[in-house]
């Protein structure tokens, strides 16, 4: 019985799940940012290559160069217009 509340106390059986919490939370959040920055620019890839699938000849891509900071939070991430 004192070995097994030993081990409980003393025990390092979480740890593992512990790092690879942080190493998923770490990853998502650069993915966020990188979304940020260059989500206009992703979502014009995406929709070329949909027409591009769906047999669109003519596909061009309109991206526009980063040129700065781009202040968005959730609740206006989804429109087009950059503050």
């Amino acid at each position: 019985m004192k070995e097994r509340i030993k081990n409980l106390i003393y025990g390092e059986e979480g740890q593992g799940m512990t790092e690879y919490i942080i190493i998923v939370a770490l990853i998502a959040i650069a993915a966020i940012g990188v979304i940020t920055v260059f989500g206009d620019n992703i979502r014009a890839l995406f929709k070329a290559s949909t027409n591009a699938l769906a047999g669109d000849q003519n596909v061009q891509v309109e991206t526009r160069k980063f040129t700065g900071s781009v202040k968005k939070t959730i609740k206006d991430f989804a429109n087009n217009k950059t503050q």
